[in-house]
C-alpha cells in the first residue's frame, strides 16, 4: 500500500521527468531529397536520420509550422505543396498551386502559408486551416527565398530574374516597396531586429545587404563561387552563405561586413539554416546527399550525416 504523501513524491517525480524531458528535447530538421522524393527526419540531438518520408513531386523548398505540428514541402513536379503532419510523419494532402512552386514559408502566428510561384511570378497565399488560396499578390520575375520578419508585419521576396527583393505587408498582402540587389538573389535571411537583409546573388557572387528601414541597399559583400542560400547565427554576428560550385560557405562578419572564413563542406552546398540553440550551422549538400554540421564558433565541420538523394532543404526547415 502507497501512502498518500507517497503518491505525492511519485507524482512530483513524474511530472518532473516529463517536464524535463520536454524541456531538453531537440528539435527535428527536416531535409528535403529533390532527386529520391523524400524527405530525411534528422534528430538534432544524436544527429541521425530517424525517420523517412515520402514525397511525390521533386520536393525542394521546407517550411515549418510549429503551430500546427506541420511542414509544408514545395512540389515544384506535381505543382504545389505537400503538407506533412509531424506527429504522424507522414504526408496528410498535397496543395495545388503553379507548375513554378519553389520557395515556401509560414507566417509567425502559423495561420497562412506562403508559396513562391517561378513561372508566374506571384505569391500564392494559402490558410493553414483549410488550405484554401486567400490572395495570390504580384511580384518580381522568378520568385525564389521567401523569409518573414521577426515582429510578423514583413514578407520579403528574392526576385532572380529581377534582381530584386520585394517588401510585402502581411496586413494588406501589397507590394510596399521593391529594392534592386546583386546579380540572381535567391535564398535571403532577415536577423532579430529586423533591421537588416542579407540575399545571396548566384551570379554576382555576392551578399547584398538591404536596411530594412526604407529598403535600401548599404552594403555589397563578396563571397566564392554561386553563392545560393544563408543563415544567420551567434546573435547575429555571423552570416553563413553556402556556395555550391565552390563546395564550402562563407563567413561572413555582420559588424565589419568581411568575410572571414571559408568552411570546406560537401559538393553542391544549397540549404543552410541555423539550430534553434543559435550554436550550429547546418547545411544540406545536394550532389553529396549529406547534411554537414558546423560549430558556429570554431567555424569547423563537426559532423556529416547521409540523408536522401539530392539534399536541398530551400527554407526554414527546423522543428522549433
Amino acid at each position: 500500500m502507497i501512502s498518500k504523501n507517497n503518491k505525492i513524491t511519485v507524482a512530483l517525480f513524474f511530472g518532473t521527468v516529463f517536464l524535463c524531458s520536454k524541456l531538453v528535447a531537440q528539435p527535428l530538421a527536416f531535409i528535403s531529397n529533390q532527386l529520391d522524393n523524400t524527405v530525411s527526419v534528422v534528430d538534432t540531438q544524436t544527429r541521425r536520420v530517424i525517420n523517412t518520408i515520402t514525397v511525390d513531386g521533386k520536393p525542394v523548398g521546407v517550411a515549418v509550422n510549429k503551430h500546427k505540428s506541420q511542414v509544408y514541402i514545395s512540389t515544384p513536379i506535381r505543382e504545389g505543396f505537400a503538407v506533412i503532419d509531424t506527429q504522424q510523419m507522414n504526408v496528410t494532402r498535397y496543395v495545388s498551386v503553379n507548375s513554378g512552386a519553389l520557395g515556401i514559408a509560414t507566417d509567425i502566428e502559423g495561420d497562412r502559408v506562403f508559396v513562391a510561384d517561378w513561372y508566374e511570378n506571384n505569391v500564392s497565399v494559402f490558410s493553414t486551416q483549410t488550405f484554401k488560396l486567400l490572395q495570390v499578390i504580384a511580384v518580381g520575375e522568378s520568385p525564389s527565398g521567401m523569409v518573414v520578419s521577426k515582429d510578423g508585419r514583413w514578407l520579403f521576396v528574392a526576385n532572380r530574374v529581377s534582381n530584386s527583393v520585394s517588401q510585402i505587408s502581411l496586413n494588406n498582402l501589397l507590394v510596399r516597396k521593391t529594392v534592386n540587389v546583386g546579380t540572381h538573389p535567391f535564398g535571403l535571411s532577415i536577423d532579430n531586429k529586423g533591421e537588416r537583409i542579407y540575399t545571396a546573388n548566384v551570379e554576382s557572387d555576392d551578399v547584398t545587404v538591404i536596411q530594412v528601414s526604407g529598403l535600401r541597399k548599404i552594403a555589397t559583400v563578396a563571397v566564392q563561387s554561386r553563392p545560393y542560400a544563408t543563415a544567420l547565427a551567434l546573435n547575429d554576428s555571423r552570416l553563413f552563405v553556402t556556395n555550391q560550385d565552390d563546395s564550402t560557405v562563407s563567413v561572413i562578419d555582420t559588424e565589419n561586413l568581411k568575410q572571414i572564413a571559408v568552411i570546406e563542406v560537401g559538393e553542391k552546398p544549397e540549404g543552410i539554416a541555423t539550430h534553434p540553440d543559435d550554436q550550429t550551422v547546418y547545411v544540406a549538400n545536394w550532389m553529396d546527399s549529406t547534411v554537414s554540421v558546423i560549430d558556429a564558433k570554431s567555424l569547423k565541420v563537426i559532423e556529416t550525416i547521409p540523408t536522401g538523394e539530392g539534399s536541398r532543404a530551400f527554407g526554414q526547415f527546423f522543428s522549433q
